[in-house]
């Protein structure tokens, strides 16, 4: 009976998040590969580089990686209430860009995270949304209809919003891998630092340790 009691608590406390620091707060990093970090060693994922970031500037958070390769925006909705469970007080959403490679109608993106928004709303979790862009080959309008997708929900949830989460990988060199799509460890190190000035907005400051 004790045996089975140690093993329900373990679970109970596995749903419940990360083992905490004192005073140590959860940002929940939620998106798909670009999250997870596809492609990459330990430590190379734009929520580990964030991490480092946030250690170094003295914010106490414990950044949690719940990227999932191939996540479409309704994998998005089915998986939220984990996300919840953690009792984050920050969750950068990150999804989309496989609805997009897969042509999926752009309603349906909008319905699914405009409801993954509405639910961390509604827990009174700070959301910030990240916004991406799609290959030149699937044409300007669909890309341009694409990104008004996101720039629509930030407006309507009034939330803080980085538009394209890879405009600085753009032009620069060895930051994307040879798929053409998925961010290198150095292409992750400028995501962090992409959305840092819009997280920070979000952040309490740990001011013991600055």
């Amino acid at each position: 009976m004790d045996v089975c009691r140690k093993l329900i608590v373990s679970f109970l406390l596995l749903l419940a998040g990360p083992a905490l620091a004192a005073g140590q707060h959860v940002l929940v990093c939620y998106g798909d590969s670009i999250t997870a970090g596809y492609g990459l060693q330990n430590g190379q994922s734009y929520p580990d580089a964030l991490q480092r970031d946030l250690d170094t500037r003295g914010y106490h958070y414990k950044v949690v990686n719940k990227g999932v390769s191939g996540a479409t925006t309704k994998d998005a909705v089915a998986s939220i209430h984990p996300v919840l469970l953690m009792h984050p007080e920050v969750v950068i959403v990150e999804f989309g860009g496989n609805d997009g490679l897969r042509g999926l109608p752009l309603d349906q993106t909008r319905r699914n995270l405009d409801l993954v928004l509405t639910t961390l709303e509604d827990a009174h979790i700070k959301v910030l949304l990240a916004g991406i862009t799609l290959p030149p080959n699937y044409g300007s309008d669909y890309i341009q209809q694409f990104a008004q997708v996101f720039r629509a929900l930030a407006q309507k949830h009034h939330t803080a919003f980085v538009p394209m989460i890879y405009k600085n990988l753009v032009n620069t060199p060895n930051t994307i891998q040879p798929d053409g799509i998925h961010p290198t460890a150095k292409g992750s190190e400028i995501i962090a630092n992409t959305l840092l000035p819009a997280l920070k907005r979000l952040l309490r400051k740990d001011k013991n340790r600055e």
